[in-house]
């Protein structure tokens, strides 16, 4: 079994900051991938930021510049630094992980409970 619990939401101004936390538990042999996605009523789900086993990052044209994905390994964690918020950025925030329980199980996509981000004077 897998827990995943995300932290940091809130509610900011614009141009304001904040980071969520995504910790991981339980049993994780080891994580591959590690992204942030995001949904703003209405809307589907989309990709903010994600990061590789190795380090590599990418993220949506509407976020780069401004938002930076960065992991920890020894902690199982993701994090998701936000800078100049926008209204626009307003949403649910939802991590998700890409892990091996065992070195024989397959990888398997686990999804955090959500935070809610919003970005308002």
């Amino acid at each position: 079994q897998v827990q995943l619990v995300e932290s940091g939401g809130g509610l900011v101004q614009p141009g304001g900051s904040l980071r969520l936390s995504c910790a991981a538990s339980g049993s994780i042999f080891n994580i591959n991938h590690m992204a942030w996605y995001r949904q703003a009523p209405g809307q589907q789900r989309e990709l903010v930021a994600a990061v590789t086993s190795g380090g590599s990052t990418n993220s949506a044209d509407s976020v780069r510049g401004r938002f930076f994905i960065s992991r920890d390994n020894a902690k199982n964690t993701v994090y998701l630094q936000m800078n100049s918020l926008k209204p626009e950025d307003t949403a649910v925030y939802y991590c998700r992980l890409v892990l091996r329980t065992s070195v024989v199980s397959p990888l398997s996509s686990y999804w955090g409970q959500g935070t809610q981000v919003t970005v308002s004077s």
